[in-house]
């Protein structure tokens, strides 16, 4: 299986349609810690829908328009991150990510994001790589100044989630930003 290691004890995988039932399974596990912020834990509740949900990343794989991955703490699976839009004519990407409670402050999802936006840039020729993050998120927005992105703006209750109208954050790096780190 591919695999691209993040730390001693951990790396970053696909996550396919044969992995329904362990997706399942971690989404019903972390569904509290999760649900304020990932809309896909209302759709994922089985394996039936976690098979849909795993494939509809495999076709948009395909497709060249998105791609999902599971991040695994000595072979668990215990987070994960997808290209939410993967739009190669017009050089733009969306990351987006999720880690369970107790895979918190290992710096993965910053690892895993360095090495996807990395790729994007690198070998796949995007321009702008973007997070989007519920503005009362403050997890997701200290990663996104870890990544060294610039906020863009907020994009004021743009969002109806669980009954409530959410401000979204825009951030962005782009690859003249990344291309200068090094």
């Amino acid at each position: 299986m591919f695999s691209h290691p993040l730390t001693e004890d951990a790396a970053l995988t696909p996550l396919e349609p044969w992995q329904a039932a362990e997706f399942a399974a971690h989404a019903e596990r972390y569904r509290d810690h999760l649900a304020p912020w990932m809309p896909w834990t209302e759709i994922v509740t089985d394996e039936a829908s976690a098979r849909a949900y795993l494939q509809g990343y495999a076709d948009r794989q395909a497709a060249d328009e998105g791609r999902i991955y599971g991040i695994r703490l000595r072979g668990d699976l215990v987070g994960g991150i997808l290209f939410r839009i993967f739009d190669v004519p017009s050089g733009v990407c969306e990351l987006g990510v999720w880690l369970a409670p107790e895979a918190q402050g290992r710096g993965l999802i910053t690892r895993a994001a360095t090495h996807l936006i990395g790729w994007a840039i690198g070998v796949r020729g995007m321009s702008r790589v973007e997070w989007r993050n519920d503005a009362d998120n403050h997890r997701s927005k200290a990663t996104a100044q870890r990544l060294g992105m610039s906020l863009d703006g907020v994009l004021r209750e743009s969002f109806l989630y669980q009954g409530r109208r959410r401000d979204v954050e825009v951030w962005s790096l782009l690859a003249s930003d990344w291309r200068s780190r090094s």
